[in-house]
């Protein structure tokens, strides 16, 4: 598994539609072949930072996932609503293993 983890920080007034452009773009990709998961997670302690928990079957499918439309659409559509600029970690999973549950 190829795992990207997002961190967002959305300014305040923003933040409901951010929601909601982010929910879009999270169904669409839960739909691409390679996602075996997307989750959209917002902080307990701040309702403006959120997490976006990406998990693809190989680092390909990650490029794949960034030339299609609804992410191009999602990233052209929150840019101005984020509060600083979004911060990504990628990672390569250790356990559970591929197969582990996905």
């Amino acid at each position: 598994m190829y795992i990207v983890s997002v961190t967002i920080k959305v300014k305040p007034g923003n933040v409901e539609e951010f929601v909601q452009a982010t929910l879009a773009n999270a169904e669409a990709t839960r739909g691409e072949s390679g996602n075996a998961r997307f989750d959209v997670l917002r902080a307990e302690d701040d309702p403006t930072r959120f997490l976006l928990y990406e998990a693809y079957r190989t680092k390909d499918d990650f490029v794949a996932h960034q030339k299609t439309a609804h992410y191009l659409a999602w990233r052209d559509t929150v840019k101005d609503w984020m509060a600083e600029p979004r911060t990504g970690v990628r990672h390569v999973n250790v356990f559970p293993g591929d197969s582990g549950g996905w």
